[in-house]
């Protein structure tokens, strides 16, 4: 029986990562990227598609743990009646082996501890081969090698390999599990202690940089570490999640691959980063942004791999049953295919603001533009998947036409400030203000006083809340006042915002959702820009308490079922916390002074219809889809 989501944590060394539940067991761990087959894999299955457990034998009254202050080291203390004990576990930044750590330490009295070592390759379905030799468990399938090193004696048993022990106070007791190939040389012994102390000092060292953030420093901090987690340091990709196939509603299909570099989540990971002042994450992004990007603009995808790879090819895993039997479990995501036209807004903002913030030009932004640029010209006619990457067909959605301006705005600003920029600058403004009329014009239903998810729809979608963030009109404009209403009246669910109301439309999946998390803290950051202090103060208190107890969120929450759904930890969910966070630290008003005031009365040149863009690209009433914060 898999635990709940929220009763899992995160450790990882910033190349991949596992899942801890609260009852001691790793459930789910990739070696070595992100992305690559699971070993552990009960969380999708059972016992059998591999975990491992470490806990009491005897009955637990009480388990409490949490992260080492700004740290992403895990301690779970387990109290029995005859002592308490904590699990201490945590994977080192590598340095060329990829380890996982568990180190058992006696704090009071007597516990006696059971473990339970099975290791499960290629998703849970090969059994490896299992070898005891001088203290050293290896299991070898193929390719993969996991070693076990530790001072318990372990036995085979059923195909699981087994052991019991007890500590006392002031026992400390070690496991070192390390993945290689299988035709590489064994690892060598690592000093357990000076590991530990050695990753406890990088993690420190990483988030002693983050500002005060008020109130929510501490809150922000765990946000902060965690995307920092979700980093391929090799490259500087960010993927969206640790997992794949978390429900987005138990028992449903809505189970998606989330292990991969989304071009959307990884520009508003870059832009916190930025925003809280770590450029050095942000540079890294950007180098493999240009990567990944190059060649034909036509051919930019959604999504890459965590190198950059583009072949993303979906498939379901028949042998695994789902999380709490919610099949499929899809491995890859076909929507690398898809065409959307708002990532090519999001990147636009994203170098914008990166040049804003202090980063050099990169030598081949210019180029990549200047082909970009004129191929977004043509194709902002057209219709795509949207932000949601629907599958039941392409649409004229709003939000992708609202980035479609973004991305031209942007680049207006940007050639304003180069040497002969003055020309491109100029016929790009008039490109970004036939959007403009165009979304105006058709996407805005005078009917339900709202903008609505596509022309011609009837259908509120949470994506249109972004239009007064990234400044595409005033936050005062009667149209954003309306449409924030519609929102609040339409999709708000026990307090908490859907995306949209998937029973309303055919998105090519059976209906069904939780409330999507990102999405609440959008509404948040419109209160703020609406000057609703009061409101956005709660919205966010609300989606604080939705965190679970060492402060990671998942995609999606149940506000009936009371919890959390899709894949975890979201990047998406928090880097909308830290944007809300420091938006709300402002007491005045919103980040980055916005429009030069929160009634959006500062905007360039904003005519009184709206016909106008809603602010100028160095960000005036917003910093980009991702309603940033500075």
């Amino acid at each position: 029986m898999t635990s709940r989501i929220e009763d899992y944590a995160l450790i990882g060394d910033c190349e991949t990562a596992a899942l801890v539940s609260r009852d001691g067991a790793i459930d789910w761990a990739c070696f070595p990227r992100f992305d690559s087959p699971a070993c552990f894999a009960a969380l999708l299955g059972t016992a059998e598609n591999g975990r491992w457990s470490i806990a009491p034998a005897d009955p637990v009254v009480s388990i409490t743990r949490r992260y080492r202050p700004d740290t992403l080291i895990l301690e779970t203390t387990f109290e029995t009646a005859e002592g308490r004990a904590t699990l201490i576990d945590f994977m080192p930044p590598r340095d060329g082996a990829s380890d996982l750590v568990r180190l058992v330490v006696g704090v009071s009295g007597r516990v006696a501890f059971d473990t339970d070592f099975v290791v499960r390759f290629d998703y849970g379905r090969t059994i490896p081969w299992v070898t005891h030799e001088d203290g050293v468990i290896s299991a070898v399938a193929g390719p993969d090698l996991l070693t076990l090193v530790t001072p318990v004696p372990l036995d085979g048993e059923d195909l699981h390999t087994t052991g019991s022990f007890t500590v006392h106070e002031g026992d400390r007791i070690p496991f070192v599990l390390t993945y290689g190939p299988s035709n590489g040389p064994r690892p060598a012994h690592q000093d357990v202690e000076a590991v530990l102390a050695d990753t406890e000092t990088y993690w420190r060292e990483f988030i002693k940089h983050c500002p005060e953030v008020g109130q929510w420093t501490e809150t922000v901090k765990r946000s902060l570490i965690t995307l920092k987690a979700l980093t391929y340091h090799p490259s500087g990709g960010i993927v969206a999640a640790a997992t794949t196939s978390l429900p987005e509603q138990l028992g449903g299909s809505r189970n998606w691959d989330y292990r991969f570099c989304w071009l959307r989540d990884a520009t508003m990971t870059l832009m916190a980063f930025m925003k809280l002042g770590y450029y050095e994450e942000a540079s890294a992004w950007r180098e493999w942004l240009m990567r990944a990007i190059a060649g034909a603009p036509a051919q930019v995808q959604i999504m890459y791999g965590v190198a950059g790879e583009r072949q993303l090819l979906e498939w379901e895993v028949p042998w695994l049953a789902g999380y709490e039997e919610s099949p499929p479990v899809r491995i890859g995501n076909a929507a690398a295919g898809q065409f959307q036209l708002d990532v090519y807004g999001e990147v636009a903002d994203a170098m914008a603001q990166a040049l804003k913030g202090g980063l050099p030009p990169h030598p081949r932004t210019r180029a990549v533009s200047g082909v970009l640029m004129p191929f977004l010209e043509r194709a902002w006619l057209e219709p795509d998947e949207g932000i949601w990457e629907m599958r039941g067909g392409r649409q004229h959605f709003t939000y992708s036409k609202v980035m479609a301006w973004v991305a031209f705005d942007r680049a207006a600003k940007m050639a304003e400030d180069t040497e002969g920029g003055r020309p491109f600058a100029d016929h790009w403004r008039q490109v970004a203000d036939a959007i403009h009329a165009d979304v105006c014009a058709k996407a805005f239903d005078p009917e339900l006083d709202s903008f609505v998810q596509a022309y011609g729809s009837k259908t509120i979608d949470a994506s249109v809340l972004q239009i007064p963030l990234v400044g595409f009109l005033p936050v005062d404009d009667p149209r954003v006042r309306g449409t924030v209403a519609a929102v609040e009246k339409r999709l708000l669910h026990d307090g908490l915002v859907l995306r949209y109301r998937t029973d309303e439309i055919d998105d090519g999946l059976p209906p069904g959702e939780g409330a999507f998390l990102a999405c609440s803290f959008w509404l948040a950051d419109v209160m703020v820009l609406q000057g609703r202090y009061a409101d956005a103060r709660r919205l966010f208190g609300r989606l604080r308490e939705m965190c679970n107890d060492v402060g990671l969120l998942a995609e999606e929450y149940d506000p009936v079922a009371r919890r959390m759904l899709g894949n975890f930890p979201q990047a998406f969910s928090h880097v909308g916390l830290i944007n809300t966070a420091l938006n709300l630290a402002r007491a005045t008003g919103p980040a980055e002074e916005r429009a030069e005031g929160a009634d959006g009365s500062g905007t360039d040149g904003a005519e009184a219809d709206g016909s106008k863009g809603g602010r100028s690209a160095d960000g005036g009433a917003g910093d980009g889809s991702q309603a940033a914060a500075s």
